[in-house]
Parts: structure tokens; C-alpha cells; sequence
């Protein structure tokens, strides 16, 4: 089957084609470069930028997989969560493909793509496995039981942790998108420089929560510059350092509770190198299998998106055309 991969949820708008898993295309532009100036996502100009991008990526696409839209299969197509004027570029332009081409659409659950972009790479996991997905929009633990089957454990009760990266970069006057500068100012720094707080909530919660950790870092900024300079990379790596503390310790103990042996990362946040190498070492302390996607998967991709929708339509057929985006996911 060859399943033709939209997606637009945010600020990237992408495009791949699988011929049933396997990556024949992936092709992807960002935002970066409109939205940097303006310290963050501008939603107005994300979808005009979506509408005049989502046509001809579609077609290089389907031009590297050597490929003509008449051989495709299925259409799969981010409809939520994400910004709705965004969603909307991406979905409608799918709709609209699937009807004129008879071709069927099935609508994919972004964050389904991000606990199932890990079977991208070669030697993927078996199931189950708890999932961890962590990006600007979204901090949660899934139970993974299958392709197609999620339980919701605990997710970020105010801001995710890719938020909060970005937040705390742009008061320290770093430029946008704030996670990779976090995490650039912190391999020189030191992590235990300040114990910034981390709130790991009631015994039995699996929640987040990391406003208070934001407005721990302001606080300690707005002190520091009264009497000297900021000491950039011991900060960053004492706010990264809060933030994957928090992360790892609780997705661990959602392996242990739900007894789970295999954990998965996935989302934009999870491409960061020190997440990972804490993972690495608590996983292995605690005798759980450890998987991470390849980076190039880690961030919002279409790729992920044919591979969903591959599953999805496999398990219950098409999505009908009436159906239309939505903001929050529905998954759990």
C-alpha cells in the first residue's frame, strides 16, 4: 500500500510517502526563519505560510518516491492537536485531494505519530511499552498496547516542557525556537550550579507540571543580573537538568507501576542529548529497554503521519469527509 503523509499542525509543513512502512519520500519546510523575529509562533502566519507550502511539497514528495498521486492508496492527514488555522491548510488540502482523486483519507492523532515514530528506525520495540512525548505543545505518558491502542497516564497540567524550554530561553534572550539554544548554552555548563525546583506533584501522580520551575528560573534571572552577569550555560544546564530529572524519573515510574520492561521517547524535546543519555543510564539502572527515534523523526514529520495512518485505516477504514480538526487530542 502506498500511503501519501501530510502534515501541518504547526509551524512545519511535510510530506512523505511510505509504501506501507517503508520511507520512500520524507520532505519537510520550516518556519523557523518568519517566526524567529517574533520570539514565537505566529499562528496567522503559519497557515498563509502552510498555504502556499502544502501544494508543492506534496509534490516533491511524491516526485522523490517516483511516485504519481494516481498509485496512491491512502491519504493520512494530521487533523489534531495543533494550531486549528494550521490543521485546517494541511486537512482541507488532503480532503480536497481525497475527493477529486477518489482516494480514501484517514485523519491521524499527531501525538499517535510521535508514539509510533519510533518503528521508523530499523530494530523498533515490541509492545507494550510506556511512551513518553515530549514537545512545545505536549508533556505525556502513554501505554502503548498497540498500533493502534493508547492509554493516557499522566500528562503537564500547565505548560509542556518544550514550552517552558522556549519560555525560559526568551528571557534569557535567546532566539527562537528556544530548546536547541538550552540546550546548546548547556554542554559547557554546570547542572548542579542551582537546584532549581521540581514538582513531582502527589505520590501517586504521573502528571507534570512546570510553571513553577519557569518561574523559579525568572526569579533566579531578575536576582542575578542586580549584581553581576549572567552566568548563561550553568543556568541552562541547571533549568535542563530540572526538566529531564522530572521527565525520566516519572516515566520511570510509570514503567514499574504499569510493569512495563520497554520505554520510548518521542516529540521534539526527546532529539535533546542530555534527555536521552539520562534515560540511557536510568533505564539501564533499572533494567527497561530503552528506545529514542532517530532525530530526524523526533520533530513534527509526515513520515510518522503515513506510518499512523497506515495502522489506523488497517484497524478501522477511512475517515469520512464531514469530520474536521480538533485542538486537543483525543488519545486516552
Amino acid at each position: 500500500m502506498l500511503i501519501l503523509g501530510i502534515e501541518s499542525s504547526c509551524d512545519d509543513t511535510a510530506a512523505a510517502v511510505l509504501d506501507d512502512t517503508v520511507i520512500l519520500a520524507n520532505v519537510l519546510t520550516s518556519q523557523d526563519g518568519i517566526h524567529t523575529k517574533f520570539g514565537g509562533i505566529v499562528p496567522e502566519l503559519a497557515s498563509r505560510t502552510h498555504m502556499k507550502a502544502i501544494h508543492p511539497i506534496v509534490e516533491n514528495a511524491l516526485d522523490k518516491a517516483g511516485v504519481q498521486l494516481s498509485q496512491i492508496d491512502l491519504i493520512a492527514a494530521t487533523r489534531g492537536p495543533g494550531l486549528i488555522g494550521s490543521l485546517l491548510v494541511g486537512y482541507s488540502y488532503s480532503k480536497a485531494l481525497s475527493y477529486v482523486s477518489n482516494i480514501p483519507l484517514i485523519g491521524v492523532d499527531h501525538l499517535a505519530g510521535h508514539i509510533l515514530s519510533v518503528f521508523l528506525d530499523k530494530a523498533p520495540p515490541c509492545f507494550p511499552y510506556i511512551a513518553l512525548i515530549v514537545s512545545g505543545g505536549t508533556t505525556s505518558i502513554f501505554l502503548a498496547e498497540s498500533y493502534t491502542s493508547f492509554k493516557l497516564l499522566g500528562r503537564t497540567r500547565d505548560d509542556a516542557a518544550g514550552e517552558a524550554f522556549d519560555k525560559v530561553a526568551k528571557l534569557l534572550d535567546l532566539p527562537y525556537p528556544g530548546g536547541p539554544q538550552i540546550a546548546g548554552n548547556a554542554e559547557d555548563g554546570d547542572p548542579q550550579y542551582v537546584h532549581f525546583p521540581r514538582a513531582w506533584l502527589d505520590d501517586s501522580s504521573l502528571d507534570f507540571s512546570f510553571s513553577g520551575l519557569k518561574t523559579a528560573v525568572l526569579n533566579h534571572v531578575h536576582q542575578q543580573r542586580q549584581h553581576s552577569e549572567l552566568p548563561l550555560g550553568d543556568i541552562c544546564a541547571s533549568f535542563q537538568e530540572a526538566v529531564v530529572d522530572v521527565l525520566s524519573e516519572k516515566t520511570i515510574a510509570a514503567a514499574k507501576r504499569h510493569n512495563i520492561d520497554t520505554v520510548v521517547i518521542g516529540g521534539g524535546v526527546s532529539a535533546n542529548r542530555r534527555l536521552r543519555e539520562v534515560f540511557y543510564e536510568r533505564c539501564a539502572a533499572n533494567r527497561l529497554s530503552f528506545y529514542a527515534p532517530n532525530q530526524r523523526y523526533c520533530t513534527d514529520n509526515a513520515a510518522m503521519i503515513a506510518l499512523a495512518g497506515y495502522h489506523a485505516f488497517t484497524h478501522s477504514g477511512p475517515t469520512s469527509l464531514d469530520e474536521d480538526v480538533f485542538s486537543r487530542s483525543n488519545l486516552g
